[in-house]
């Protein structure tokens, strides 16, 4: 494997789940594999899970690391070909990309989607700039419209913890005060139609996200309706897609609670916001994996990066 950019990289997905929850009984098992390589991480926003699990990967495998905000710390870089740079931006990606690949074995990039312009957006300036120009593997830490590690560490925790062969599992929107992406939601969806499972989307109409991503998945608009018998309920919120990165409304009524859940499992990226995306009733159960989704970044993170280096 070359690079790790969208879920649909995985050759097999029940392969790499098993891989991975092998590594998490001996993480160090390959220590040497990264011997004498580096990982560079480069964050254009902010991160806890992904920094530090992708982080504690590397050093699992015995790599060293480097971190850039490229936010705060890095020149402004330009993205398009044969523009004239007479503005603020002072470095171009086919220079910083080339210059970056020298320095490390292994690059990652988190870039977030500006809900501002969804063509823009759904080009990926960033992480494809990367691709295209660096000369080194690149994995996607979270792009625009992708979140590959997240889904990746979901595959592992609904394997972890399912009961069924094939359980129902719903993703629900949920209410936010902010204009959130739509990537975690995306990759999740794109992992389900990996699986071997039931799977409904719940949302209020006009949060319908990209119909390329949802194509034959059962979208269900009652949300008690689509609850009905899950066994696991990942929730989310994200902005509109059709009316690109706007809230629409905020829907309180969404908000993820023990009646609502009922008896199943209880999923999400982090962070979140307590009460308003879900009750603190549902966080401080035992029905709640987040915690366990969490820790599995590592894990997801460690096969990825485990693949490159014996590929490469």
């Amino acid at each position: 494997m070359k690079n790790y950019i969208s879920i649909n990289d995985i050759d097999h997905l029940p392969s790499w789940v098993k891989e991975a929850r092998t590594l998490k009984t001996n993480p160090t098992a390959y220590k040497t594999l990264g011997k004498e390589k580096t990982l560079c991480l480069l964050f254009f926003n902010n991160s806890l899970r992904t920094r530090l699990s992708t982080q504690k990967a590397a050093m699992n495998l015995g790599m060293e690391v480097m971190v850039m905000n490229f936010g705060s710390e890095g020149w402004q870089l330009e993205f398009e070909d044969g523009s004239v740079m007479d503005q603020g931006k002072s470095e171009h990606i086919k220079e910083a990309a080339q210059v970056v690949s020298q320095f490390c074995d292994v690059v990652a990039i988190r870039a977030f989607a500006s809900l501002t312009d969804k063509e823009k957006d759904e080009a990926e300036v960033v992480l494809n700039g990367f691709t295209k120009y660096a000369s080194v593997p690149v994995i996607n830490m979270e792009s625009s419209i992708g979140h590959p590690l997240q889904a990746l560490a979901d595959a592992i925790t609904l394997e972890e913890n399912r009961t069924k062969t094939e359980p129902k599992v719903v993703l629900s929107w949920a209410p936010h005060p902010k204009a959130l992406p739509h990537a975690v939601a995306n990759s999740f969806i794109e992992m389900m139609h990996l699986q071997e499972a039931e799977f409904v989307i719940t949302h209020p109409k006009g949060y319908e996200l990209n119909p390329e991503i949802t194509k034959n998945t059962k979208i269900e608009y009652d949300q008690e309706k689509a609850l009905q018998d899950a066994d696991f309920v990942y929730v989310k919120n994200w902005s509109s897609y059709t009316d690109y990165g706007k809230v629409l409304k905020q829907d309180v009524d969404w908000m993820m609670t023990k009646e609502k859940l009922g008896n199943a499992k209880f999923m999400h990226c982090l962070p979140v916001r307590r009460n308003v995306v879900v009750a603190d009733a549902v966080l401080d159960s035992e029905q709640s994996l987040v915690i366990e989704q969490a820790n599995n970044r590592t894990f997801a993170a460690q096969v990825v990066l485990k693949k490159i280096l014996e590929d490469n």
